[in-house]
């Protein structure tokens, strides 16, 4: 039996006609006339080799054989219809799974924030926080690993566009005793010999730029470099040493019971970018949380540095 000729439309006629008992109305259901609601009938019974309905000049109701084969086609609508709402949701960014790399501190205090906020009116959609370290988010997005990725401005390359989310100040973190702590601003040229620790080799390179780009008697002395940023903050907090950071870190660091400082002369801007990938179509999904983080990332970083302020 070639059930591949079958259509959805003879199945819905077949469940209209035995739910309503008549091929007018279920006509009038499906927007079709009665004759045509007959004919779908009848191509039916032709391919599947029975009769499914017995008529009579009161009243149409199901055969035997066509009771017992009601529920499959019953089963095939309900399956198409969920189907159809799968795709619908798909198509309007309300479900699908979404990976999204980011560096600790983005990983740790923005994206589950964000993702609360966002799944909330999106039930459906599951967004999974994949923890990247910042020199591993470009490769990992070309290379399909994650979805999204959101860190520090980096190189992308052909096949991932970046963009921009934040402008985020690197400020200096230090004990509350430190002799910094006292200053509401501090230089490049305070730095000069104050030890410093910093996170990761990111951090390091950044720092070590700075380093060289200011003048030799503003040049900052060696850096020990952790792995975490948690760590830095850590070793800061004891007094071991200071660390430089962007300014989001903010969302962490204040829990170490250190204190923030701005450098200036000059400061210096870290922007922090969602980066996607150019070679494949995102999924709606991902594309919607995109969009929604480029939004809801700045409004988390002002509230953010607004409370690190006070």
């Amino acid at each position: 039996m070639p059930l591949t000729r079958v259509t959805l439309r003879q199945f819905e006629a077949l469940v209209a006609i035995a739910e309503l008992h008549s091929f007018a109305e279920a006509g009038n259901r499906l927007g079709l006339t009665s004759s045509a609601v007959s004919q779908l009938v009848a191509e039916l019974e032709s391919v599947i080799g029975f009769r499914i309905f017995d008529r009579t000049t009161r009243r149409v109701a199901l055969s035997s054989a066509g009771r017992d084969f009601l529920a499959s086609a019953e089963s095939v609508l309900r399956h198409v219809q969920a189907a159809e709402k799968t795709a619908d949701d798909l198509r309007n960014r309300a479900a699908g799974i979404v990976r999204v790399g980011a560096p600790l501190v983005l990983a740790s205090m923005a994206l589950p924030a964000a993702i609360r906020e966002y799944t909330a009116s999106r039930p459906k959609v599951v967004v999974r926080v994949v923890d990247t370290p910042v020199d591993a988010l470009i490769d990992h997005v070309t290379n399909g690993d994650i979805d999204i990725a959101i860190g520090p401005n980096r190189a992308t390359g052909v096949h991932v566009t970046g963009a921009p989310a934040f402008d985020s100040p690197w400020v200096l973190w230090c004990a509350p005793a430190h002799p910094l702590a006292r200053r509401r601003r501090v230089r490049w040229t305070d730095l000069r010999d104050t030890p410093l620790v910093a996170a990761g080799r990111d951090h390091e390179r950044s720092v070590a730029q700075m380093r060289l780009s200011a003048p030799p008697d503003a040049r900052i002395t060696s850096i020990d470099v952790v792995d975490n940023v948690t760590t830095a903050l850590g070793i800061a907090s004891q007094g071991l040493a200071a660390t430089l950071t962007p300014g989001y870190v903010a969302a962490l660091a204040p829990s170490f019971g250190l204190v923030m400082r701005r450098v200036i002369a000059p400061e210096t801007i870290r922007q922090v970018c969602v980066y996607r990938p150019m070679s494949r179509a995102a999924s709606p999904a991902a594309q919607g949380f995109a969009e929604f983080l480029l939004t809801w990332l700045p409004q988390w970083n002002e509230t953010i540095m607004k409370v690190s302020r006070e």
